[in-house]
């Protein structure tokens, strides 16, 4: 059996309107990414947005938002 090909980068969607990525699965414990990367170590974006323009990021029981905007720049807001 041969391994699947690699899917194409945004994972193949070729929607024009971006929506936000909300998790619904549960994600890995921060302490067991840290270990994974290595603490502190940066993490790059793509692997935060997933092709996506935007995530939600719960932190403290606030919820804030992660945006790129069509230059590239992150905004960050509550």
């Amino acid at each position: 059996m041969q391994p699947e090909p690699p899917m194409p980068a945004g994972g193949g969607s070729t929607s024009a309107a971006a929506k936000p990525v909300v998790a619904s699965a549960p994600m890995a414990s921060p302490s067991s990414k840290a270990t994974a990367r290595g603490p502190g170590a940066p993490i790059p974006s793509d692997a935060l947005f997933g092709g996506a323009r935007e995530v939600q990021i719960s932190h403290g029981g606030v919820l804030y938002r992660l945006k790129q905007t069509a230059l590239g720049k992150l905004i960050l807001t509550k």
